[in-house]
């Protein structure tokens, strides 16, 4: 048997002066541990208690929770305590001589996964519902919560009775004469191999809502590249004047506009200048391209973008889209704007389809968003291309290799499968009571 883990403790609340603070504490045994501290009330039931340590004495509302049935699958206490950050670190201290050590980031949802109170999937919900900034990504994250995605569910329906003929196949086949028939395989997992591609597609959009798409607006001075800024953003946040070169300098906000997560980055205006703050601003568009996720080149109706500006864009070539503006001015095919009478109608539908492989945010809901997940999505509709493309008469040992792959990846992303180097990376991304 494995030796218990240590107990451990944490704030649940930030350190900063408040009302409230929370402090947790998760492991086996934790009523007689902390009785020198605070004798515990009856289970799930807050009550108010005196704690004493040292020379400190503090009224805190008490919640007990015996594992298993707790948020961890251990025996969880919660203190609520005055939102004093000295006194918080006080407490923590003190846990400390009873032999209760600070969590590492993510351990309380850490050890709810590996005590099977949570899927890997929901813990991976919860990180990103926690690190939210957005309404869309509160909603993704929500969406994501609770249950298995029913796909998953009937992937394994179809593909488990194909696994068994591929094995008996390949063990009897022979002897018994069993053979495996690809061409009634691949009627019968064609849908399955497109709910893949699908739920790839839709993980691929996901992850950029998530984690926030980074746009940068570049063009000619006065090119229209504030005002779409300022539309955008919701607020004035560039100056916007007829005067050219009034932006010297890279602003960024961040914000949402109509259910999409923006990074905006507006950058000084492109030209030829003797104009050192000009220049030096200039200077600083290039990195800002290089991390963009796509580069809005604005260039006005009827007009050519200089030899400058084109130089400048080559390298980024492939996540460049040219948007007209000025649109009521002058009627320009592609995509045309009208920022300063909040015609943006095209541009939505641009960013749709170059960002979200033409889906609306709201059907990405649901969708797996992490990078380990798009990445197994990935592979799984690779892995059925491939299985679904053999030629008739090949070995059966070719195709129970893949049906084997395509279940290993199912069960990678679920968590069934799961290697400690990936929840290492997974909960290094929370905070410590969680």
């Amino acid at each position: 048997m494995l030796p218990a883990p240590d107990p451990i403790c944490a704030p649940a609340t930030p350190l900063l002066p408040a009302a409230v603070a929370l402090v947790r504490v998760s492991g086996r045994g934790l009523a007689p541990l902390l009785s020198p501290l605070v004798a515990l009330p009856e289970p799930r039931k807050a009550s108010l208690r005196t704690l004493r340590w040292d020379r400190f004495r503090e009224r805190a509302l008490v919640l007990y929770f015996p594992g298993p049935n707790s948020y961890t699958g251990e025996d969880v206490v919660e203190f609520q305590i005055h939102g004093n950050p000295l006194l918080v670190r006080r407490l923590l201290r003190h846990l400390g001589t009873l032999g209760v050590r600070l969590a590492e980031p993510g351990e309380f949802t850490r050890r709810a996964l590996l005590n099977g109170k949570q899927g890997l999937l929901e813990a991976e919900a919860l990180r990103d519902l926690v690190a939210a900034e957005t309404d869309t990504q509160v909603r993704l994250a929500q969406a994501r919560a609770g249950a298995q995605p029913e796909w998953i569910s009937e992937a394994r329906f179809r593909l488990a009775p194909w696994m068994a003929r591929a094995e008996a196949a390949v063990d009897y086949g022979e002897d018994e004469k069993i053979y495996l028939n690809l061409k009634d395989l691949g009627v019968d997992l064609e849908p399955l191999r497109a709910r893949f591609h699908v739920e790839h597609r839709r993980a691929q959009a996901g992850q950029h809502l998530q984690s926030g798409i980074r746009l940068a607006v570049v063009g000619r001075p006065n090119a229209g590249k504030s005002t779409l800024f300022n539309a955008l953003a919701g607020e004035e946040r560039a100056i916007v004047t007829d005067i050219p070169g009034t932006t010297r300098d890279v602003l960024e906000v961040r914000c949402e506009w109509r259910g999409l997560p923006l990074r905006l980055f507006d950058t000084a205006g492109l030209r030829d200048t003797e104009d050192p703050v000009e220049r030096l601003g200039m200077a600083r568009v290039g990195p800002v391209l290089e991390a963009a996720d796509l580069v809005l080149h604005l260039v006005p109706a009827g007009e050519r973008a200089s030899e400058l500006i084109q130089a400048t864009l080559l390298p980024f070539r492939g996540k460049v889209l040219e948007v007209s503006t000025f649109s009521d001015r002058a009627s320009v095919p592609g995509v045309a704007v009208a920022a300063n009478l909040g015609d943006l109608d095209a541009l939505e539908v641009a960013l749709q389809e170059h960002l979200l492989g033409g889906l609306a945010p709201d059907a990405c809901l649901g969708a797996m968003a992490t990078d380990r997940q798009v990445e197994l999505l990935g592979e799984l509709a690779k892995q059925m291309d491939l299985l679904l493309d053999l030629d008739a008469d090949c070995p059966p040992e070719l195709p129970a290799s893949m049906l084997q792959g395509a279940w290993g990846l199912l069960a990678r992303l679920t968590g069934e499968d799961r290697a400690d180097s990936a929840l290492d990376a997974l909960f290094s991304g929370f905070c410590l009571g969680k």
